[in-house]
């Protein structure tokens, strides 16, 4: 440490540019740190969902869960494995040590269900759900019109809304909810069909055969060549209600003869609705596992201004909730903890040290030390939330301890009359060096204290593990700053003159030093006092 100390002040122009370089990453990992509202504290988490038209939860169960459970049984660092089963869905869910990498765990889940398919109902679809979690509801919003129809609404949101912002970075997926999605239905009229004599093998081989556009190659002409292909993909409910399924006599029978066609839409589970006024359509934004929530909230939001231009005439998003709003709520309390901490210390250190100068090297560790600690949250991977911003403002007034310390003793130094023939430099150097074995002391045993935080698991060590490491962070951050910046900043900004003590150390002194020396004169009767108030706090 001595080394360290002589080197920062025979080197003081090149460490007063390594803060102001420090200060710049310090301000670039503030505004790059993710911020969310809590820290996250959902597992690594693989789930799979399933849908099979028509099963009942006792089929789903038997012929898709169980099987695809077996087949996941087994597979390294799981943890736990969990299924729920409705009509004509399932939902597995595989959770695995904390520290897996997510990627990792959807290739060997992945994998395993490829596997298995072959096994499974052919009427099956659906695989691995985004990679998102339990908290990843950043935004949702309804389309609100006069005159649009449920099935417009939907249309609108599934084809144009959703895919712009599916293209975000950082969104997992979109979830519609409620209104009508659109079908064609072909209604097939048996009476009609057994007089023709058409079968519904004939309807289904009309539909599937019907429903395609096809190359026919090429013509050429001199150095020109024109492409040919064959147009069949139906358009409208007139082409399907047009395709031949069989021939009587000279006639020609089409699907319009033997049933009907229109727009229908699919059989709903459940509906949405909105203050009480009736249905609604509603889309989910999930944000991505690990990504900035304000950044990827910020760029949702342009993207369905952008929309809202080109919707038709009115027709609006109506954003009803907004992740951002919780976010800085809970960061902007504690925001504000810290900047009245900061106001309040910088107050206190000018009242009790009774020296401006000697006040402003001991404020300026703090934005410093708060910066390296977002340096520091940054590269450990830690987000801005309530619980690691709560760190720092716990730890706020404890970072000035070192700093107080060494230019107490570096004030009291400079005016002692004995150093009069010593240079300033030599002067600072010696009082650091005489105070570094206490502050290094002092501050190691603080962040021993916080260290069995370190050691939860579970879902007490998501929550609290940030805590105690933005605490150790910034007291690290300050004990480097007091031995290194403090004693350069000091040299700077402190002058060799007699140390005087504020007018509000002299008057408490007038009664603390009486109060010493009857304590230290009566040490029996002290100790007895003070074990007597020990034992009747705890009774």
């Amino acid at each position: 440490m001595n080394k360290i100390i002589g080197f920062a002040l025979s080197q003081r122009l090149f460490f007063s540019l390594l803060a102001v370089v420090l200060l710049g990453f310090g301000i670039k990992a503030y505004n790059e740190l993710p911020v969310d509202a809590f820290p996250d504290i959902s597992p690594t988490q693989v789930k799979i969902i399933i849908k099979s038209s028509g099963m009942t939860p006792a089929e789903m169960e038997s012929r898709i869960v169980v099987p695809i459970e077996m087949k996941m049984v087994g597979i390294p660092y799981e943890t736990m494995m969990r299924s729920v089963a409705k009509y004509g869905l399932c939902d597995i869910t595989i959770d695995f040590e904390d520290g897996t990498d997510i990627y990792w765990a959807r290739q060997q889940v992945g994998e395993r269900l490829a596997d298995i398919r072959s096994e499974l109902p052919a009427n099956m679809e659906g695989g691995l759900a985004p990679i998102s979690t339990p908290l990843s509801d950043i935004l949702m919003f309804t389309i609100e019109s006069d005159t649009l129809s449920l099935e417009e609404k939907r249309s609108l949101l599934d084809w144009i809304i959703t895919p712009k912002i599916r293209a975000v970075s950082g969104v997992a997926e979109v979830n519609p909810l409620g209104g009508k999605v659109k079908t064609y239905e072909v209604v097939p009229d048996l009476n009609k069909m057994r007089s023709m004599g058409v079968t519904l093998s004939q309807i289904f081989k009309a539909l599937e055969e019907n429903n395609q556009n096809d190359g026919a190659g090429r013509v050429s002409q001199g150095v020109e060549s024109i492409l040919v292909r064959s147009v069949g993909r139906l358009k409208d409910l007139e082409d399907i209600r047009t395709l031949p399924v069989g021939k009587r006599s000279d006639t020609v029978i089409t699907l319009g003869d033997v049933a009907s066609v229109k727009f229908g839409f699919i059989t709903r589970a459940g509906f949405v609705s909105k203050n009480g006024e009736g249905e609604a359509v509603q889309g989910l934004v999930l944000g991505l596992k690990g990504t900035n929530t304000s950044i990827v909230l910020e760029e949702v939001k342009a993207a369905l201004t952008e929309l809202g231009k080109m919707l038709p005439e009115d027709t609006k998003i109506d954003i009803f909730y907004d992740r951002s709003e919780l976010v800085n709520l809970a960061t902007d309390t504690v925001k504000n903890a810290l900047y009245e901490a900061v106001v309040l210390i910088m107050v206190i250190l000018l009242i009790m040290l009774g020296n401006f100068a000697s006040a402003l090297s001991v404020a300026l560790i703090l934005p410093f030390a708060l910066l390296m600690s977002f340096i520091a949250m940054q590269y450990f991977g830690l987000t801005a939330n309530l619980m690691s911003l709560g760190g720092l403002a716990i730890a706020i007034g404890i970072l000035v301890d070192s700093a107080v310390v060494v230019v107490e003793h570096i004030t009291s130094e400079l005016g002692n009359p004995k150093h009069k023939r010593q240079s300033k430099i030599h002067i600072i150097y010696t009082a650091t060096v005489e105070m570094a074995p206490s502050i290094i002391t002092g501050v190691l045993i603080i962040i021993i204290v916080f260290m069995p935080l370190l050691t939860l698991e579970g879902l007490e060590g998501k929550l609290f593990r940030p805590v105690a490491l933005s605490i150790i962070f910034a007291l690290f951050s300050s004990l480097v700053l007091a031995l290194t910046l403090i004693p350069v900043l000091s040299s700077f900004i402190l002058s060799k003159r007699p140390d005087k003590e504020s007018w509000l150390i002299r008057v408490l002194s007038k009664w603390y030093r009486p109060a010493l020396l009857f304590s230290l004169h009566h040490m029996k009767g002290t100790i007895l006092a003070v074990l007597i108030l020990l034992v009747g706090h705890c009774i």
